[in-house]
């Protein structure tokens, strides 16, 4: 059973601000995104990023989904080719679309897994763009072990990783029925 967001109600503050304390100290926790519950941790604390990996069972060489609050939070970590597809993806956002975009020089191998691109979504979430704007931009998984079915509720997600996460932030998801599109910037394929 999925719960949804209700239309016009606030994240609560408390707890968004626990879970963004525990992201800026390098924690893994659970959050509730558009479709799934999903496990989040701070992109450029690689210890993190390599324990949400295991947790999930998930080698790093696929590589990861950052989410963002807006795009000032991705430009570090992208560049678009062309105006037109900066225009093409910009139109998308907030939403629960991601794209693949070329990565910026330097952004770290355990985000890209090794490739020259990185997949990037501006959420259109109210607690997960909240948690963004606290914490900074954020790699946000499905939470579920490779192989199964993402969570859809805090129960499941204690079901998959009982107390290995450092935190469950309560939430509810955002009504779509299945997890972002992944479309390519520079060929428009859709990847899932």
């Amino acid at each position: 059973m999925k719960t949804v967001m209700p239309e016009g109600r606030p994240p609560r503050a408390w707890p968004l601000h626990q879970a963004a304390r525990i992201l800026r100290a390098g924690g893994v926790i659970a959050h509730a995104t558009e479709a799934v519950y999903g496990l989040a941790c701070d992109p450029l604390n690689g210890d993190a990023v390599y324990r949400l990996a295991a947790l999930k069972r998930r080698s790093t060489g696929k590589g990861l989904i950052l989410i963002a609050s807006e795009f000032s939070q991705l430009e570090a970590f992208i560049c678009f080719p062309s105006a037109a597809s900066r225009e093409r993806v910009l139109g998308t956002w907030p939403g629960p679309i991601s794209w693949i975009l070329p990565a910026r020089p330097g952004v770290p191998p355990w985000l890209t897994g090794g490739r020259t691109e990185l997949a990037v979504r501006i959420t259109a979430h109210p607690q997960a763009r909240a948690l963004c704007i606290l914490a900074g931009p954020l790699v946000s998984s499905s939470a579920n072990p490779s192989g199964c079915r993402p969570a859809r509720g805090p129960q499941r997600v204690r079901a998959y990783f009982g107390d290995r996460l450092d935190y469950l932030l309560p939430g509810y998801l955002g009504g779509e029925a299945r997890p972002s599109r992944i479309l390519h910037a520079l060929t428009g394929q859709q990847l899932r």
